[in-house]
């Protein structure tokens, strides 16, 4: 039996294939079949049940090439720089956030949980899928009471937010943040300010949700409006909240986990993309907090 593929290209094509068909020798000798490539239409060759399980592996190769050739899975920023999922736990967590309305990111430091969200955002401004971001963050090492340091909201609340900043900042120009600042189009304010609103239009990214209270989460998430998009993200580990608060994260997780328009993504160690010590790091403390 034979089955026959078609390439989109003869760049495909040579991707799929490998540097000197390393790869097309490795699916001929883990499937047991024969892979024939002419004029970007590849034959598979054997069994019904082999071809079908080579067939899988190709398709899901191809999609991952395409996902990098034609910008799915990517996000074109307005600086012109391009920021693109590199692991499959990432790419499934930027794919969740393009299809639902609500969505988790919950994983440690450097798996790109604020930073593709982030991308995310831009990218649906960009496009006019929305009329403004809003960012927003619990102020815990202030508990949420700024009332008494000096200057305005932005110069209150910027040593908490300063993440934030740092990931649009790498994305769009500075006068136009700026711009989009002073104008409302971008909005960054701690938890609190989101008390009271119906937020429309927008797309909302919570940061270290795990240091919100069950009750700031319910809060935040009755917040969402029309025409809105909500992307939470939190490391279950890195909570600083009193021990005898449970995060509002670990709750949303269990109260939620039933409704099927909201998802929850979780990175692990696999997913770190900074430098590989950090990587290194987050294996031995979680090693450390298994023992305990």
């Amino acid at each position: 039996m034979d089955k026959i593929i078609k390439l989109k290209s003869h760049g495909e094509a040579q991707a799929l294939c490998g540097t000197q068909d390393a790869n097309i020798r490795l699916i001929e000798k883990e499937f047991k079949v024969k892979l024939t490539l002419r004029n970007e239409h590849l034959k598979v060759s054997g069994t019904t049940h082999n071809i079908k399980k080579a067939s899988g592996l190709i398709d899901y190769l191809l999609n991952a090439e395409r996902s990098e050739q034609e910008g799915i899975g990517a996000t074109n920023i307005s600086n012109g720089k391009q920021i693109r999922p590199k692991t499959n736990g990432q790419r499934e967590y930027v794919e969740a956030i393009r299809d639902y309305d609500i969505v988790f990111g919950i994983g440690p430091a450097g798996t790109g949980k604020t930073y593709l969200a982030m991308a995310s955002a831009v990218e649906a401004l960009k496009k006019q899928e929305i009329r403004r971001i809003i960012l927003t963050r619990p102020a815990i090492e202030a508990g949420e009471s700024l009332g008494f340091l000096p200057g305005d909201i932005n110069a209150k609340i910027s040593p908490y937010l300063r993440p934030l900043y740092d990931a649009i900042y790498d994305m769009m120009d500075a006068e136009r943040i700026e711009k989009y600042i002073e104008t409302g189009i971008i909005e960054v304010a701690p938890l609190a300010y989101m008390r009271g609103r119906t937020l429309n239009d927008a797309f909302i990214i919570l940061d270290e949700a795990q240091n919100c209270t069950a009750e700031q989460m319910k809060m935040f998430l009755t917040r969402l409006g029309f025409d809105s998009k909500t992307v939470i993200t939190g490391d279950m580990t890195q909570s600083d909240l009193p021990q005898e608060k449970p995060t509002g994260l670990l709750q949303a997780q269990d109260i939620l986990k039933g409704i099927k328009e909201i998802k929850f993504i979780y990175l692990s160690g696999s997913d770190v993309v900074r430098h590989a010590l950090v990587q290194r790091i987050i294996e031995a403390y979680d090693k450390t907090i298994k023992k305990d």
